[in-house]
């Protein structure tokens, strides 16, 4: 892991102080940049969204989508566990926790919004930070790339109909126009600029490519760490009066991601599937594209949203929630059937 991906929660702690700090000393700065939209979305934003996620899907391989067949169990369960259990798992740990738990201790006009973020962030399962959780669990390299790329095929087509299905159940209306609008700026239009770059890149040679990805990192991270300081010098006012909420919101957050992940590592492991399969099925869908639900909730809520918060304490607790899932995986190798003349490693002491 890089200094960025290892330290992310610091780093997003940090934000939040100088985020709350900067939107107490100039109010007016900010509510300027957040009037700056086009087409339902926030400008600024999104030019920050572009420099953040069009180098992470750099590293989608579309070329590797060939290579799903060959690993069709563990696909199978990644599929199904981040299409037709996660969101709604999400959304109803959302609707429990804040809806009925939390709610006494809850701002009643957030409510709705709240859940809003949660559902947001459980249709968007993760694209970029699954490499590093696929590295560090000793995953089949071709097997991520490949169920990557199909996961990003996926979501440009059912992000925006579960994510509008969802929000209609919990009585939220968001008109399709914006929902729309918000599926292309964020996922579409990065996504084909993030191909076009890798393709050209790629010309020069794959170490060509690796070390273009590595200086644009820092670029990412930036962006990132930008659109965090601006959301949060929106949400200043109402993390000073309520400073449990992020407590309150990340109790849900973090329930699904360990149940998602031993849903998807069981299932594996019922279906006899190699761990270096096994342990980045779990993963890509116990993690999440933050960076999408951010983004979408900033588009469809505005940056002082409840729902806009929401998708932020997910960034919050994902490196060190992520990191546990880690070690279990590694401490659990032996579970797992091993590769073809190959002695199961032992369990680390």
């Amino acid at each position: 892991m890089g200094l960025f991906e290892r330290y992310l929660t610091l780093w997003v702690a940090a934000s939040i102080v100088v985020g709350i700090g900067l939107g107490e000393l100039f109010p007016t700065v900010f509510q300027t940049i957040g009037n700056l939209t086009a087409y339902e979305i926030n400008l600024p934003v999104t030019i920050l969204i572009w420099l953040m996620i069009v180098p992470m899907l750099m590293k989608v391989d579309f070329g590797a989508l060939h290579e799903v067949g060959r690993e069709w169990r563990g696909i199978s369960v990644t599929l199904g566990v981040n299409w037709l259990i996660k969101p709604f798992t999400m959304a109803a740990l959302g609707w429990l926790f804040i809806g009925i738990v939390f709610r006494p201790f809850l701002p009643e006009t957030e409510i709705e919004s709240y859940i809003a973020g949660l559902i947001l962030l459980g249709a968007a399962p993760c694209t970029a930070m699954v490499f590093v959780w696929s590295h560090l669990t000793k995953g089949d390299a071709n097997f991520t790339l490949s169920q990557v790329a199909l996961n990003d095929t996926i979501m440009i087509f059912a992000f925006a109909p579960i994510v509008a299905l969802l929000l209609g159940i919990s009585a939220i209306t968001i008109p399709w126009e914006t929902l729309t609008i918000s599926v292309v700026a964020f996922i579409v239009i990065p996504l084909i600029a993030g191909q076009i770059i890798r393709n050209q890149v790629l010309r020069s040679g794959a170490t060509a490519l690796k070390i273009f990805e590595a200086k644009l990192a820092p670029v990412s991270m930036i962006a990132l760490l930008s659109t965090l300081v601006l959301l949060f010098a929106f949400q200043g006012k109402q993390i000073i009066d309520q400073p449990l909420i992020i407590a309150m919101l990340a109790v849900p957050i973090i329930l699904q991601t360990y149940f998602i992940a031993a849903l998807a590592y069981g299932a594996n492991k019922i279906l006899k599937v190699e761990h270096r399969i096994a342990a980045p099925s779990a993963m890509i869908g116990a993690s999440n594209f933050f960076e999408l639900a951010v983004a979408t909730a900033i588009g469809l809520f505005g940056f002082s949203s409840g729902a806009a918060l929401a998708t932020v304490v997910g960034v919050l607790v994902e490196v060190p929630v992520m990191l546990s899932l880690v070690a279990i995986a590694n401490r659990s190798r032996h579970w797992f059937p091993a590769p073809q003349n190959t002695p199961i490693p032992k369990e680390p002491k």
